[in-house]
């Protein structure tokens, strides 16, 4: 799945996520109320919180449909830390 630090960035900006309900990949973001602002908000604390840069085409709102999906991208983005 994805590490603590995902999680910890995501949930501030789901204000209909319950403090203990599971965050699931499939998690639909923007029924547990991630808005326009918010994801432009999300976006920044992600590339700040990571250290990376999203891509214009992964600047779409399929990317932010899940939490599945946005992880994906992030993890993309990620260095490889294979041997």
């Amino acid at each position: 799945m994805w590490d603590d630090r995902f999680e910890q960035i995501l949930r501030p900006f789901l204000p209909f996520l319950p403090p203990h309900e599971e965050l699931t990949p499939g998690s639909d973001l923007k029924d547990l109320g991630l808005d326009s602002l918010g994801m432009v908000q999300l976006l920044g604390t992600l590339e700040e919180g990571y250290q990376v840069r999203f891509r214009d085409s992964a600047l779409t709102m399929d990317t932010f449909r899940t939490a599945g999906v946005l992880w994906d991208t992030v993890r993309g983005m990620l260095p490889s830390t294979t041997s």
